[in-house]
């Protein structure tokens, strides 16, 4: 069972806790996590992308010269594939990149996505997360007193408006609750800063 230190916002140790195996001590499978970060980043594109076809493209009626005699090579439209102003050839048209994943795999990279913080040292339990206004400079107190020089997530139990707020003007910082964290944000940040009630709630949601 992983036992890691609580911090207070002062960056002080004032415990610790025992972290859940099944959610942040499993066998890390890097094959779900890669599966559910491309599934994410897929069903996160428009799919808006659109080009002219030679059936759409104007122009290019007439044969640029005659096939024979004039020592270039033999064209029957200024508007084919190879000409500057003409059609793509395969061109891309508006589709729907989503798709879906089992909950198994999701859930399992996930799990993964935890326990690699763990094993990396990069998670950090907070005591508790409360700021008493809304001010980015008190924030950003909090992420120095916890020597937080990187990318976090910042993880709540519940909606914190103060807390929101007075991070989401700081660079390379997210906030999110227990039940939207996902492989992604966990991966793409370097530090999982949690506080000890959002734990809790990660281990009875995703147990």
């Amino acid at each position: 069972m992983p036992k890691v230190d609580v911090y207070n916002m002062k960056g002080e140790v004032v415990g610790e806790i025992n972290l859940s195996d099944d959610i942040f001590g499993v066998k890390v499978n890097e094959v779900a996590m890669h599966t559910a970060v491309v599934n994410q980043l897929a069903n996160k594109r428009q799919g808006t992308q659109s080009t002219k076809t030679i059936s759409e493209v104007r122009g290019g009626g007439r044969k640029p010269w005659r096939q024979k005699g004039t020592g270039r090579a033999r064209h029957g439209s200024i508007r084919s594939v190879q000409w500057k102003g003409g059609a793509v050839a395969f061109a891309p048209k508006p589709r729907n990149y989503r798709y879906s994943i089992p909950k198994k795999v999701k859930r399992l990279a996930l799990k993964s996505a935890l326990t690699t913080k763990v094993l990396n040292g990069n998670i950090i339990v907070l005591d508790e997360l409360v700021l008493n206004e809304i001010k980015t400079k008190e924030f950003v107190k909090v992420l120095n007193n916890l020597n937080v020089n990187e990318s976090a997530l910042v993880v709540l139990p519940e909606v914190d408006e103060k807390v929101v707020k007075s991070a989401r003007n700081v660079p390379d910082i997210k906030t999110a609750l227990v039940n939207t964290i996902n492989t992604y944000d966990i991966l793409k940040h370097q530090k999982f800063i949690i506080t000890k009630d959002a734990v809790a709630k990660v281990e009875e949601v995703y147990a």
